[in-house]
């Protein structure tokens, strides 16, 4: 039976549970927002009830919290900028740097294709500067039938013939034998023109040039013709303006800028990827070594030092998270849709700044001229506490400390430990260059198994003016040299059968077996004044022909102006071994165009170098035996 306990009313509820005379339960009671319909439309335009109300929601969403820290109000630059001075395209002459011309057509200028050792090139190329020769005769009044039927005498395209070894490179493709037997006899090779009026023989000292025209009407016209010439393709008309360095397949230049008495070397040992800017080159302590100019050059223009007063902005970006209640995100960017693994350490990065530390960035705009490197001498920085504060770059240090921060600047190349280069350069590139498709292409390949490197020519310019597959081009190339010799040399007559009773061989000795002719054999070589240092030379495979009357075979020439060099001058070519890695190297040549700042339109004709596809094997073997199959 329980017992019933009185409890005055003036006794409180916290003594009695103190005292624990009996358990007792507590319950609580919660109070939360039902919603009373499910369209919450209104309840997300945050519609303004009263100014209390507003404060709460900018209490609750933090805009109350505040650091005890300023914010920059004005700082003071101070810079030094001086012009880029003189430019060295690998060994060549000094020349002054030129601002009127793309950096990279500058630098990646090649002359054009318009032959190789056995055939002529560019078919298109000499059309078309055939016509225009033909047009400047036409507005000048000079173009008679008797100058008509000379120039296409005199610089004729001839009919390729099937039959003859040195029109094989023509005939053995069906498409580029078509274009030159359809305009053999009816148009002017223009190229052949224009590289006669560079050699000082004139065509109008020609006996069969019709007497009574006007000379200097046509020198005129030769006038017009160059510069229509230059201004439609850049390329190096001087040995000077070559910036290709073949042995390593790359380019290298070097520039510097005037800083007072002294001058600052920058060059690019390496430059291959077809995109030029300030991260291409490095700092050269040397002194003074590019030389000087030419007598007659202008002097170099002194630094310009400037103290600018400027306003700092904070960074702003799209889709840039906005931490204010009344201000809302573009969404432009959505960094919800970056999912960055644990190992991607600039994803990671991206996205603090992003979401923690954007609005701790400000921007000072500066605005500084192309063709220019600039020191920066001091920046004076004022917040809104009128605290003044000397920044420093966040670069500085010593160079080979790796962990600086820095963005923007040059290596420098020194043995010792020398003060990390803060300066900015701002080269006079393009943002955007159109490339045409290779019209020649090598992959140099290691093959282990034969132990020597190939130049395979992917890519193999045809006398038409495109480029055509290398393994296609040399199957054509081959089988006609083969039927060249079938029609001319009597066929050897079949063995006799074997009688009855005889043995016939299952196997024979092959002494060695053929490849493609677009791989072209890199064999090792000494290095001159080293025993132990080895380099590739370019080597020839045999042309094995069958029936073949000539008891030495000739030797398979490339048929790509990358790996022709030196072949006109009869001399050896060497790539260092270390230019060809365990990957491969893939390097070709294309036309590339763009359009400069003052409007002009440039197209050159450059090389480019990028990573192989991994090694490979030929096929090719010495002394084996086997199966008798003839």
């Amino acid at each position: 039976m329980q017992e019933n306990i009185l409890i005055p009313a003036e006794v409180a509820l916290k003594d009695i549970t103190a005292k624990r005379v009996f358990p007792m339960t507590f319950a609580w009671s919660r109070l939360e927002g039902r919603p009373r319909t499910a369209n919450f439309d209104r309840a997300l335009k945050a519609e303004i009830r009263d100014a209390l109300w507003m404060l709460c929601k900018q209490w609750q969403m933090g805009e109350f919290e505040g650091e005890d820290a300023g914010s920059p109000v004005t700082a003071k630059l101070g810079t030094s900028t001086a012009s880029l001075y003189k430019y060295k395209a690998d060994d060549q002459a000094v020349q002054a740097f030129d601002e009127e011309v793309p950096f990279e057509a500058k630098v990646e200028q090649r002359p054009l294709p318009f032959s190789t050792l056995e055939q002529h090139l560019s078919l298109d190329l000499r059309l078309v500067m055939g016509r225009r020769w033909l047009q400047l005769l036409k507005d000048g009044g000079l173009l008679t039938d008797a100058i008509r039927k000379f120039f296409l005498k005199q610089y004729r395209f001839t009919k390729p013939d099937p039959t003859k070894k040195e029109d094989a490179g023509i005939c053995a493709h069906p498409e580029a034998w078509q274009q030159f037997a359809a305009v053999a006899g009816r148009m002017v090779d223009g190229a052949a023109l224009f590289e006669s009026l560079g050699s000082g023989v004139h065509y109008y000292d020609d006996p069969d040039f019709p007497p009574g025209s006007d000379v200097d009407a046509f020198k005129n016209a030769e006038e017009q013709f160059t510069a229509w010439y230059k201004d439609q393709w850049y390329q190096p008309t001087e040995p000077q303006n070559n910036a290709w360095e073949p042995g390593q397949l790359e380019y290298q230049f070097a520039i510097t800028a005037a800083e007072g008495d002294t001058e600052k070397l920058m060059h690019a040992s390496a430059y291959y990827q077809g995109h030029l800017d300030w991260y291409n080159l490095n700092v050269d302590l040397q002194d003074n070594p590019l030389g000087s100019l030419p007598e007659g050059a202008p002097p170099a223009p002194p630094p310009v030092k400037r103290v600018q007063s400027l306003i700092p902005a904070p960074v702003i970006f799209e889709g840039m998270p906005n931490t204010r209640w009344w201000a809302f995100e573009d969404g432009k960017t959505n960094f919800s849709t970056v999912r960055p693994d644990t190992t991607e350490l600039p994803k990671l990065l991206l996205i603090e700044f992003g979401l923690v530390y954007a609005n701790d960035w400000f921007l000072f705009p500066f605005k500084l001229p192309v063709g220019s490197l600039t020191t920066i001498k001091g920046l004076s920085l004022t917040n809104s506490f009128g605290e003044n504060f000397w920044i420093e770059a966040a670069g500085k240090g010593r160079d080979v400390d790796n962990s600086r921060w820095d963005l923007f600047h040059l290596k420098t190349d020194s043995d010792r430990s020398v003060a990390a280069d803060t300066d900015l350069l701002l080269l006079p590139t393009v943002a955007k260059i159109q490339e045409s498709p290779a019209s020649e292409q090598v992959l140099f390949i290691r093959d282990e198994v034969a132990n020597m490197v190939w130049g395979v020519e992917t890519i193999i310019p045809l006398p038409s003016g495109w480029g055509k597959s290398g393994f296609e081009a040399a199957a054509e190339f081959f089988s006609l040299l083969q039927k060249q010799i079938n029609d001319t040399v009597v066929a050897v007559p079949p063995p006799m059968p074997a009688a009855d009773g005889d043995e016939v061989a299952k196997i024979r000795y092959e002494i060695m077996n053929a490849v493609p002719e677009n791989w072209i054999p890199f064999i090792p070589a000494h290095v001159t004044g080293s025993n132990r240092e080895v380099q590739l030379q370019r080597a020839a495979m045999p042309r094995i022909l069958e029936n073949d009357p000539d008891p030495t075979p000739d030797k398979v020439r490339p048929r790509t102006s990358l790996l022709q060099e030196g072949l006109a001058d009869k001399l050896p070519y060497f790539i260092p071994e270390e230019e060809v890695p365990r990957s491969g190297i893939l390097v070709s040549q294309s036309f590339k165009r763009t359009r400069w700042a003052n409007g002009k339109v440039f197209v050159w004709y450059g090389a480019r170098k990028t990573t192989g596809r991994g090694e490979g094997s030929s096929g090719l073997g010495f002394d084996r035996i086997v199966d008798n199959t003839k």
